[in-house]
């Protein structure tokens, strides 16, 4: 990973992810969120930044306290970072996997030659898809992780597998209920 101490001009965070997944529960709402942008976005501290600062700015502009840190970072990593698609939309949950993947030069094997055939995407339940997504992406060291939304939505991001535990420890502690996307 890059040294993100040069990605943060404030160094609040300066030891980034927390190699043996040791999250102080007490930890500030900032440093987690922190942590959890330096988990979805492996390999790309200038990335983790910008949404970081717009996180920051929404937060600035009168979010509030109130609204749980995942609902604010939602918008700001869409497409980028994560995924928020209602359940009833496959071609846009595999349009966004695509985009994720893509992201790392990686490409997911669906088992059919056109992933966005709408007679394909009838007919295969959204969970089958985020499942081949998490076994094709597993294989390159990456894992497909979805979060508890408690609406008629799935969504979800990717971390490197090696940051499995990390993210075990850094969302539960910001109030996200994340699993594998296999399960």
């Amino acid at each position: 990973m890059p040294d993100h101490d040069a990605f943060d001009p404030d160094d609040n965070f300066a030891n980034a992810v927390i190699d043996d997944a040791d999250i102080d529960e007490d930890a500030s709402t900032e440093a987690l969120v922190w942590q959890l942008l330096l988990l979805i976005n492996p390999g790309d501290g200038e990335t983790a930044l910008q949404q970081f600062t717009a996180y920051r700015d929404a937060l600035a502009d009168g979010v509030g306290d109130e609204v749980e840190p995942i609902w604010v970072l939602r918008d700001i990593i869409d497409w980028k970072s994560g995924f928020h698609v209602a359940d009833d939309d496959n071609a846009a949950l595999v349009d966004s996997l695509v985009e994720l993947a893509a992201r790392y030069h990686l490409r997911i094997d669906w088992d059919t030659e056109d992933p966005t055939d709408a007679e394909y995407l009838d007919g295969v339940e959204m969970s089958a898809l985020v499942a081949t997504a998490y076994d094709a992406l597993r294989a390159y060291g990456y894992t497909v992780w979805l979060w508890d939304t408690g609406t008629a939505a799935t969504a979800g991001f990717m971390t490197r597998s090696h940051d499995d535990e990390a993210m075990r420890a850094v969302a539960p502690a910001l109030g996200i209920d994340v699993r594998h996307g296999n399960g």
